[in-house]
């Protein structure tokens, strides 16, 4: 069976087609620009030479639609045709309570979702775009949603409930709901499987570390807390997200600095973060080399950054029950050794302890912490695509 995954985004669209009898990767690429000037389309299919185009692509549907031009086109594709794809995973950042597992898009399912928009309208959108296009454009193959939020959902109602009047939450479900849940799962999983142990025995923190991060406190295979809550900007300190502050400090903005509210969601979701403090860059490998140079703010950027993850780990902890193993992931948590270093610097209170050559020299999935360490240090790359289209497939051999 051939599964092909889509993550739309507002203007870009990442694909993978993944032959599920072996876990190959047939093909992947990116869409960027969509509905701008200069529209680029990258392709990497195997047995293929590697190619990017400059083309239009006015909207989400002429994207797909050159996604499946390419795919079957004679001299660079891989299928005959799309009837070749037995289903289609689409990422769907949120999808409240009414989801708990992924699910076949039909009419009445896909009305469902129109109401998640209001929860994610920055990432739901695009997300629900994909999947309407794709059901358009292929008629007949199944389309499959898999949602960020879904993992999430077993944790208790004292982890997941707000401190506030409670109609807001029986009303209008506003609770936390946890983001990344795709990759904490794949993660935690992996995890059990390269340590060799049964994932219903470990304590297990995953570190989703990126433009946008992340912690999940997984026991007993299940999540049972994370550091974001009703939307992607709160938890720990990211990119340019502010992370978890005061909320009185909206009101003070708006009332003494004379913001309107859309400009202080604004700076919060896209000026704050390592790239607000240090003024430089969001980018970690530019806070790296001007720290290197002695730029304080930098460093400060840096220290703050790895801090909020190690505070954000103590406080998993209880939700974990203990903790047996730490697993990074994504940009920051894969390719960034002094990152690792520095938070579990804040961590030697636990017994954490480095192998210094498997954190710095290492490539690829490997425990990078010392044998006599109290708790092991895995760095487990992400797969977001293969967790989707597993769910994909899942899904349809159910039917």
């Amino acid at each position: 069976m051939k599964i092909l995954v889509l993550n739309c985004g507002s203007s870009s669209l990442k694909y993978k087609l993944l032959e599920m009898q072996t876990n190959d990767i047939l093909a992947q690429g990116q869409a960027d620009r969509i509905g701008l000037t200069g529209a680029m389309f990258s392709h990497d299919i195997r047995g293929r030479q590697e190619a990017t185009d400059e083309t239009p692509l006015p909207d989400h549907s002429a994207a797909v639609h050159a996604l499946l031009a390419v795919l079957a086109d004679k001299k660079r594709g891989i299928l005959k045709d799309a009837t070749e794809i037995g289903g289609v995973g689409h990422r769907v950042v949120h999808g409240g309570e009414n989801f708990q597992t992924s699910v076949i898009v039909d009419p009445a399912i896909r009305g469902q979702l129109e109401a998640t928009k209001q929860l994610a309208p920055l990432h739901n959108v695009p997300n629900l775009m994909g999947i309407d296009v794709c059901t358009r454009l292929m008629p007949g193959v199944p389309q499959v949603a898999v949602f960020d939020t879904a993992f999430h959902q077993t944790m208790p109602a004292y982890a997941f409930t707000y401190a506030i009047p409670y109609h807001f939450y029986t009303e209008d479900h506003i609770r936390r709901y946890g983001f990344h849940g795709i990759s904490h799962r794949y993660v935690a999983f992996r995890t059990a499987e390269i340590l060799r142990e049964n994932i219903e025995n470990l304590k297990i923190i995953t570190c989703h570390l990126g433009a946008g991060s992340s912690l999940c406190a997984v026991s007993g295979g299940k999540s049972l807390d994370t550091s974001m809550g009703f939307t992607p900007l709160s938890g720990l300190v990211m990119g340019t997200r502010c992370g978890d502050i005061d909320p009185a400090l909206i009101s003070f903005l708006v009332e003494n600095k004379h913001f309107s509210l859309a400009e202080v969601m604004e700076m919060l979701n896209r000026q704050s973060g390592v790239f607000g403090i240090s003024g430089i860059s969001p980018d970690f490998r530019d806070l790296e080399k001007a720290s290197g140079l002695g730029n304080e703010r930098a460093g400060l950027a840096l220290n703050t950054y790895a801090y909020s993850v190690a505070r954000g780990v103590g406080s998993l902890i209880p939700a974990a029950g203990g903790l047996d193993v730490l697993a990074f992931t994504a940009g920051v948590g894969e390719h960034s050794p002094p990152m690792r270093r520095r938070i579990c610097a804040f961590l030697s209170w636990l017994g954490v302890t480095l192998d210094e050559g498997q954190n710095t020299g290492g490539d690829g999935e490997r425990v990078i912490s010392r044998p006599e360490s109290k708790v092991q240090v895995l760095v487990v790359p992400t797969d977001e695509e293969k967790m989707i289209a597993q769910e994909t497939k899942a899904v349809l051999q159910k039917q």
